[in-house]
């Protein structure tokens, strides 16, 4: 019998470190601040007029882990770390943004900056809150937001792959050679209306595209906000065709939840009671959950000195470590490797 083929080595898109960013991104209007606000517990400004946010908002928050609880109760330390997940709130987007429309290029510079998406998609009517579109169709912002980050992708694509080219002509170099043939590849599935997370690359491809930290490369979250009756209810009209539209664009995590419901649960004192009683449980946690994992992150606990501590990393395997960034670990988590005689 042959021996089995040993299996490639996977290394994840986007940047190496434990230190990554979720980004809040969707049209003007449909709950992106107040979103942010109920994940954060932060209060920036969420009014009814387009562009209400201009400069990216940035938090910290817990990621929940009942390990870490019961840890917690277990060893009552004097001094405890929680893993932690960085969320940016970013200005709405609209058509044409690729082309410097609303905030245009500044909004797209502000997801590049970021390493997963969290694409806030309105499902609920609302005739006090203006639509930038001038009515709720999700499938459309759906189709807005995709149009905008493949056309930005697009750009930047021909402008390296035209840098390459010359470097190529000019000197013989063989890694410029291979970047063109990866760009090229990276060309033709945009132009073939696909977004790069969902085409197998190989480690080496995922080398040459994490240089260029692509839109269409993070790992996005939907978060289809609903109305609080539509969340209780667990119905809304638009809910069929917007995972319809998702599962043909390549799926992903889809979340239902109501921004305007988790206010109400943020404020209430005994949060499980008020769910028990409103027969609805809140979202929050799932939400932050999702984005941590979608990163690649994971983590592990160490106590030392009284002190408890949550040390996230990433979970890969990479053919080349030594080129990616290690996870920040604390010494005594690790034993000293004795050298040979």
């Amino acid at each position: 019998m042959p021996p089995k083929k040993k299996e490639e080595a996977k290394i994840p898109l986007g940047r190496p470190g434990n230190t990554l960013k979720m980004g809040i991104v969707g049209l003007p209007n449909v709950g992106k601040s107040t979103t942010f606000n109920v994940l954060t517990k932060l209060s920036v400004p969420a009014e009814n007029y387009l562009f209400c946010t201009k400069e990216p908002n940035n938090a910290q928050v817990m990621v929940p882990d009942s390990r870490f609880t019961k840890l917690l109760e277990m060893y009552q330390p004097s001094k405890s770390t929680a893993a932690t997940l960085l969320i940016t709130d970013i200005a709405g987007l609209v058509p044409g943004a690729s082309e410097g429309k609303g905030l245009g290029n500044a909004f797209l510079f502000h997801i590049q900056a970021v390493d997963g998406i969290y694409q806030v998609v309105r499902t609920f009517e609302d005739p006090t809150i203006t639509h930038a579109q001038g009515e709720v169709n999700p499938v459309a912002d759906l189709e807005t937001i995709h149009d905008e980050l493949l056309a930005k992708d697009l750009q930047h694509v021909n402008g390296w792959i035209e840098e390459a080219d010359k470097a190529v002509k000019r000197v013989q170099d063989k890694s410029k050679e291979e970047e063109l043939a990866v760009l090229a590849k990276v060309q033709k599935t945009l132009n073939n209306n696909n977004f790069i997370k969902n085409v197998d690359w190989s480690p080496n491809e995922v080398e040459v595209l994490n240089r260029h930290l692509f839109l269409t490369a993070k790992p996005i979250i939907y978060l289809l906000n609903m109305s609080v009756e539509g969340y209780k209810k667990k119905y809304n009209k638009h809910l069929k065709a917007i995972v319809e539209w998702i599962n043909a664009h390549g799926g992903g995590t889809v979340i239902p939840y109501s921004a305007a419901y988790e206010e109400l649960v943020v404020a209430e004192e005994d949060k499980e009671a008020f769910c028990k009683e409103k027969g609805a449980p809140s979202a929050i946690n799932k939400i932050i959950k999702a984005g941590y994992q979608s990163l690649g992150l994971i983590h592990f606990f160490t106590t030392l000195n009284n002190d408890l501590r949550c040390w996230s990393c990433l979970l890969y395997t990479s053919p080349s470590p030594r080129d990616r960034q290690k996870s920040r670990m604390p010494s005594s988590a690790c034993k000293k490797k004795k050298k040979k005689k």
